[in-house]
């Protein structure tokens, strides 16, 4: 179900490490209904990653967001790169280190072209384009049949669990 995404050769140094719906509920803390990324694909330790969301009819938003014509909210687009940033971060730590929270500090040059339906896979590809300390800023790509639906650049702090 993975969409090809030309990733470069100096890129893929490692072999990609494939996270289902449980081991992502062991690295972040999101649970029904606001765990929005039913797959990661980690192409790149802490660097790189593609999240999966499959968009189904009975989403609880659906209910209340244009229910006669249903499309995903663009928060929620963002939120679900988020998520896949967050996995692809904790993924990457240390096991000792697992025990941290990713927050969302800002987000910056969100767009969204084109809705997200019901039925839609949508692809989250998220990219780390820079760390300082416990911040770490990516550029998120939504796609769905390799179409840009949605893209956001999006700041994040790394934060150990209270």
């Amino acid at each position: 179900m993975r969409e090809n995404i030309s990733l470069s050769a100096e890129k893929k140094q490692e072999a990609p490490v494939t996270l289902g719906v449980q081991d992502i509920k062991k690295l972040i803390p999101h649970r029904y209904p606001m765990l929005l990324v039913d797959c990661v694909e980690i192409v790149q330790k802490s660097t790189e990653g593609l999240g999966i969301k499959n968009v189904t009819v009975n989403e609880p938003y659906f209910a209340g967001h244009f229910p006669d014509t249903p499309i995903m909210p663009g928060v929620l687009i963002v939120e679900a790169m988020a998520q896949t940033a967050g996995v692809i971060v904790i993924h990457g730590m240390d096991t000792a280190d697992q025990q941290k929270m990713v927050y969302f500090l800002s987000i910056e040059d969100a767009r969204f072209r084109k809705p997200v339906l019901p039925g839609d896979a949508l692809m989250l590809h998220v990219t780390k384009k820079q760390e300082r300390f416990n911040v770490w800023r990516f550029k998120g790509v939504a796609k769905v049949k390799n179409i840009v639906h949605a893209e956001a650049t999006f700041t994040a702090m790394i934060a150990n669990k209270k």
